[in-house]
């Protein structure tokens, strides 16, 4: 059965380069709505007249994994792509409960109020109860009585009226599946140990710093047409004086 792990390799290989292959063909469509609202330079937005695909982005996505793939180990990528992953899903969990409960014109200040406070609750237990298992203070009663704040948060929240129902298809046992996403990614999470924090948080960081300084400004230069109408005239200018020539 020595063939079999040839097999299985050749197998895994595919795999993981037919992911690779998706995600690249993702992200790069990421990067072309990026681009689009000047965040970036908007050379990266542009689509090949052919193939009508975003080719400059796809470049860009992929030669900037290949670079940070070269000179990172698999263990930071991992650990990076691991926090990041799950601190999404826990955010949509939350965007999820705060659409359902909360509509700008028809929820009173008093539900809203409740709605965040058992928000927080659910998150904070969720937290702590993540950090006695990780400490292992307190044994089976801190686990306990985190669980129980946490169900009896997510109990309150279920008893408030909802503001929003899916017309087709939505996630069922709201607030309990969502809730229980946000203890299940905040568990994850705390499980991947403090350095995979300490570089989410500074790649977080300098997104954020970038977004504040560049991107607030090119996305509301973008919807309020600032700079567009000289862009326009200077093409119209172009387009004149190819004609006249």
């Amino acid at each position: 059965m020595k063939w079999g792990k040839y097999l299985v390799s050749i197998c895994s290989l595919k795999g993981m380069t037919t992911s690779l292959l998706v995600g690249s063909m993702g992200q790069a469509r990421y990067t072309t709505q990026i681009a689009r609202s000047h965040m970036i330079p908007p050379f990266f937005a542009l689509v090949h007249p052919k193939t009508g695909t975003p080719i400059n982005a796809t470049l860009l996505t992929t030669l900037s994994s290949c670079v940070v793939a070269l000179f990172t180990s698999v263990d930071v990528l991992a650990s990076v792509f691991s926090v990041s992953t799950l601190f999404i899903f826990m955010l949509m969990a939350i965007a999820l409960l705060v659409r359902r409960y909360y509509a700008r014109e028809a929820t009173d200040k008093s539900d809203l109020w409740k709605v965040l406070l058992c928000l927080f609750v659910v998150v904070g237990s969720s937290a702590v109860g993540t950090g006695l298992w990780n400490s292992g203070l307190f044994g089976w009663i801190g686990y306990t009585v985190a669980a129980c704040v946490w169900f009896s948060a997510t109990l309150v929240m279920s008893l408030l009226p909802k503001k929003r129902q899916p017309k087709v298809w939505g996630v069922p046992l709201v607030p309990w599946v969502p809730s229980l996403s946000i203890a299940k990614n905040l568990f994850l999470m705390g499980s991947l140990g403090s350095e995979a924090f300490f570089r989410f948080l500074i790649c977080t960081g300098v997104m954020l710093v970038y977004y504040l300084f560049v991107g607030v400004h090119a996305t509301y230069d973008v919807d309020h047409g600032i700079g567009q109408e000289s862009n326009n005239d200077e093409r119209m200018e172009g387009a004149n004086v190819v004609v006249f020539a």
